[in-house]
């Protein structure tokens, strides 16, 4: 069958080297201080630089490239899968020249294969200039005859292959020459002159050479082509440019100055266009996972998924569902490679949950050599009595009890009764080998640790707790055949010192024991400490009742934080029981004891190499009790109620490294802000979860898991402990080459969890993915989604600011965007004009989410954006999923005066952009953690009465969080979509209502992702431009 294909050139000139891993576990890699992704910036452009040695790798890089030495290859699973890197090979991160940053890749659009969005067939339709000669951008879509194709026959049979996809299509942006920047993009990226190749070999960056637009004084022209234009900018401060364009300082948001005309924004690629052409064509559809390296639907779309082999994207989703057949492909594209997994995924009704198999004490079926467990991957052979491993190949003898005989098609006769032979996921009963000390777990505890001092009490906070949990205990998660939930409970409260409660069912009251030195901390009860809470619901409900009254008087405003820690863990550990910390705390731990912190809240070191560690704890100790923890299987949740500097990054640590969620409620007010905190305790406290939990992901020969990253501690290279899992939570898994792929066997991917479950079993979780693997880049490109190449960069860059600068961070991510592009316009798309930008069509829209990405408040380093919101924001983001993450960086704007009533659809959302806002309308803005409800100046009246029953835009207040409950059409349909869009979201929004040209308007427009930011971040259109010219250098 023969196959379109595409001639792919060589490489630019050498093999790029990538800037290594980072170090498992805490702290700062071992040995480079470099991103650990980025790869080295220069290098696939240039020849080796010099002054930098070539045998330097850092740690976590990948194996040779060349094949394993003699007698090792058939072991590569079990010895080389995960494990330490071998030195020899550079890692093919982002490699690229280093000034400009690469780390970026944003949403990789929706990999529909169908045609582009934006179709125009009018080769030019003219829009309007670019400053003075930016004068057209036209968009040509390459469909599947245009490109230049050699036709390759591919003897595969098709079902190996995969769907047959169309040759990539491609849009095509018209720059004209000389014109590709804005001048706004002075103090960027943009405005450099191609920078002299140095200092990126290995990823062991060497002098970095100035960046000249530190330097460029307001009134000089920035460069041939352009009139100064003074009038924009303000005095520049050395240091605070981001550097990419729009980046000033103190920008404002629209520019002064001569009026000039535009790019038309609608000649640009639209993420919604992209979203809604997805929906169009797959909503509501069944997706069939039963070919290899289909690309599924767009985490927007809703569809029904049907398990047939591969495992759902709700659990899955990949950076590319090819993959290049050797590393130099990987290299040259520069397209991560990645996984992210989200294990426990929350599975809609109309879906089949996980089949649970039970082997009795057998156990799991698994591979000799690799330990792979049995799945779809593998091969029976001789009659049914042997198998043979997909992953290492190596040959098994089928267990007897487990032998069936062939079919005539070399299928086993029972392989659709047998979930591990017919599905992508499923489950296994383990057995006592997989328990800790061979014992069987007991059931998971919760318990609950509630700051009294001074300040919590007055709010009225701790009241309100305490009333909660008297109802919320009796929504304690359970397995759904139990009457019961087997989670047992405990109650700590605390200030400078510790109170536990014995709350034993025989009691009349309970009883507190304090523990005062919090040095040492140690548990004084076992007996009657973790109770069964239907069993002791009268003395439960008679401690929370006595609580907020016992310290009614309290005069203590100091608190501890690392003693609660200790001794929820220790509790836990005497109680031979895995489980979570629900922490309710409001203040900076400054009592006298371990963990105690200072306000090191310093804005003088923005923009400086000591930036980074503002991200990083204050003392090592947090990690030392993060690592306890783990060994513990202790889940810490915190909830932060904080009215001042907290040091989240201190704090936050340890929820973050055991698989926690953290919670923040600025200046908490009890009217204001309660209905958001419980509802997030309400959701949290029922969520299903995996405890004490480790995965392992396993591969195929010729690749191998190399990077982690997530709301989880490594130990070690392969595992990736957890002390708890929920559905909200994603591991992202990078890979890279250490062999040749094969085109017929693919790429194939098999991730274990191993946990306890609610009621105490211990299970295992597996999810089994196949990708394809080509010798065509074009194959690669085709098959990319945005969404989680964007996850992926957000996450890898997030990791690298704990041991880089920003700023090179940031040129990372521009330069990684710019070289995958430059990749494909060299190897993949048909010969055009120098100034014509060409974006693959399931990348069209990575460049609007990598400028959103460059934009989000973890990468601007300004004096407003307070450090802990920072550090938040950064741990969120580390564990979100792919859906999570796409919202979070472009949020949803849905125009609400439109809604029609007659139907139970939702309006079409609108671009985020303040020219898509109207006078005369309302607006819907949500993006997982923020909502607001802008209104215009000329909202019609009879919309103002339905949604807040009063007259006029005039008598709106703006203090409201909530809509009133209303008996109209209208306000039923908006709160029926704020509903459902809550329902999707793990953290609650607070509704924000916003009236236009009213002061709280510039906390929404942030979110308007595609205009410059008032903190200096670019416009989407000059960030197009930005990364045009930076393909342009690469391609010259």
């Amino acid at each position: 069958m023969s196959q379109q294909g595409y001639v792919a050139a060589p490489p630019y000139s050498q093999s790029q080297p990538g800037i290594g891993g980072f170090s498992a576990g805490f702290g700062p890699p071992n040995s480079s201080p470099h991103y650990g992704h980025c790869g080295d910036p220069n290098s696939s452009y240039s020849a080796t630089q010099p002054g930098v040695s070539k045998s330097t790798v850092p740690f976590g890089s990948s194996a040779p490239a060349g094949p394993p030495p003699p007698g090792t290859h058939q072991f590569s699973q079990t010895n080389f899968q995960n494990g330490p890197s071998t030195p020899g090979q550079q890692p093919h991160r982002f490699q690229g020249p280093p000034p400009p940053s690469n780390t970026g890749p944003s949403y990789p659009p929706y990999s529909r294969q169908s045609q582009p969005a934006y179709l125009n067939t009018a080769s030019t339709s003219p829009t309007a200039q670019l400053v003075n000669q930016l004068n057209s951008m036209q968009i040509n879509s390459y469909g599947p005859d245009t490109a230049p194709s050699s036709r390759m026959s591919s003897g595969h049979p098709a079902s190996f292959q995969g769907p047959q996809l169309p040759p990539p299509t491609q849009q095509q942006i018209t720059l004209p020459p000389g014109s590709q920047v804005p001048p706004s993009a002075n103090n960027g990226l943009c405005a450099q002159p191609s920078l002299p190749p140095m200092a990126r070999q290995d990823g062991i960056p060497g002098p970095v050479p100035p960046n000249p637009n530190f330097q460029q004084l307001p009134a000089q022209p920035p460069g041939p082509g352009y009139h100064p234009r003074q009038a924009n900018y303000g005095p520049q401060m050395a240091g605070s440019q981001l550097s990419y364009p729009g980046a000033f300082p103190g920008g404002p948001p629209q520019l002064p100055g001569p009026q000039q005309k535009k790019l038309d924004p609608d000649s640009i690629p639209s993420p919604i266009q992209v979203i809604e052409n997805d929906k169009a064509s797959r909503g509501g559809q069944i997706y069939a996972t039963n070919t290899r390296g289909q690309v599924p639907p767009l985490v927007t779309t809703d569809c029904v998924i049907q398990d047939q082999g591969h495992a759902s994207p709700r659990y899955i989703r990949c950076t590319t569902y090819c993959f290049p057949l050797s590393s130099d492909m990987a290299k040259q594209a520069r397209i991560p490679l990645a996984a992210v997994i989200q294990p426990f995924a929350i599975v809609p009704p109309n879906e089949t949950p996980l089949y649970v198999v039970n082997h009795g004490e057998t156990g799991p079926i698994r591979c000799n050599r690799c330990k792979a467990y049995m799945c779809p991957f593998m091969q029976f052979i001789e009659g049914g009595r042997r198998y043979q491993c997909g992953f290492c190949n190596c040959i098994n003898d089928v267990p007897p009890f487990f032998f069936q005989h062939l079919d005539h098609i070399g299928r086993r006769v029972d392989h659709y009764e047998r979930p591990e032979l017919s599905l992508g996921s499923y489950e296994y009963v383990a057995t006592l080998d997989y328990c800790r000390n061979n014992k069987p777990p007991k059931p998971p505890a919760y318990i609950f640790m509630i700051d009294v001092s001074y300040r919590n009490v007055n709010s009225g906070l701790v009241k309100l707790i305490c009333d909660e949990l008297k109802t919320l205990l009796d929504k304690l998660p359970r397995e759904e055949q139990e009457e019961s939930s087997a989670i047992r409970v405990g109650f700590v409260t605390y200030n400078k010192v510790l109170h536990f409660f014995n709350v034993k069912s025989s009691l009349a009251q309970p009883q507190m024991m304090v523990v005062s030195d919090v040095g040492e901390v140690f548990v004084p009860l076992l007996d009657g400490f973790l109770v069964n809470f239907w069993e002791s619901r009268s003395v439960v409900i008679n401690l929370l009742d006595q609580i907020p009254e016992m310290f009614a008087d309290t005069n203590k405003s100091e608190t501890i934080f690392a003693p609660v820690i200790q001794a929820g863990m220790e509790a836990l550990k005497a109680a031979e029981c895995a489980g979570k910390l629900f922490i309710f705390h409001s203040s900076l731990p400054t009592a006298e004891a371990p963990g105690k912190l200072r306000s090191r809240d310093d804005k003088k070191l923005l923009n400086t190499d000591k930036e980074k560690t503002l991200f990083q704890p204050q003392l090592n100790s947090y990690e030392a009790l993060a690592r306890d923890c783990v060994a513990n299987g202790c889940c810490v949740n915190l909830f932060l109620f904080p009215n001042q500097y907290v040091d989240v990054a201190s704090m936050g640590l340890v929820t973050m490294y055991t698989g926690g969620t953290l919670y923040k409620y600025n200046n908490f007010q009890l009217d204001a802000d309660s209905p958001q905190f419980l509802s997030d305790l309400r959701k949290d406290i029922e969520k299903k979860t995996g405890f004490d939990a480790i995965m392992r992901v396993r591969t195929s020969t010729g690749f191998r898991a190399t990077d982690f990253f997530g709301a989880i501690y490594m130990n070690n290279t392969t595992d990736v402990e957890m002390a708890a899992v929920d559905c909200d939570k994603a591991v992202t898994v990078e890979f890279k080459h250490d062999d040749k792929l094969n085109e017929d066997s693919g790429a194939l991917i098999q991730c274990a969890v191993l946990y306890t479950s609610i009621s105490g079993q211990r299970r295992l979780r597996i999810h089994n993915i196949g990708l394809n693997c080509s010798s065509q880049l074009a194959d690669v490109y085709k098959t990319c989604e945005t969404d989680a190449l964007i996850n992926f960069f957000a996450k890898s860059a997030f990791k690298a600011i704990l041991s880089q600068p920003l700023k090179m961070v940031r040129e990372i991510l521009v330069n990684q965007t710019a070289h995958m592009l430059a990749c494909y316009r060299k190897n993949c798309a048909s010969p055009s004009a120098v100034s014509q930008l060409i974006l693959p069509d399931a990348m069209k829209v990575l460049p609007v989410y990598m400028n959103c990405l460059l934009k989000s408040c973890v990468l601007v380093s300004r004096p407003e954006i307070p450090t802990d919101e920072r550090a938040y924001h950064r741990q969120l983001v580390m564990a979100m999923g792919v859906a999570d993450t796409q919202l979070f960086f472009y949020p949803q704007l849905l125009p609400i005066h439109s809604l029609d009533l007659k139907s139970d659809a939702v309006p079409a959302a609108i671009r985020c952009s303040e020219e898509r806002l109207s006078e005369g309308g309302a607006f819907l803005l949500a993006n997982g953690l923020s909502m607001f409800l802008w209104l215009g100046v000329s909202t019609p009246p009879e919309l103002i009465q339905g949604l807040f029953n009063v007259p006029s835009f005039a008598h709106i207040s703006t203090e409201a969080t909530s809509l009133p409950d209303l008996d109209n059409p209208f306000s039923k349909k908006l709160k029926s979509i704020l509903e459902h869009i809550q329902s999707q979201k793990p953290y609650t929004m607070k509704l924000i209502i916003v009236k236009q040209r009213e002061q709280p308007e510039i906390l929404f427009r942030q979110f308007l992702v595609e205009d410059k930011s008032i903190y200096g971040g670019a416009s989407y259109v000059d960030f197009l431009c930005c990364v045009h010219k930076e393909i342009c250098q690469l391609l010259s």
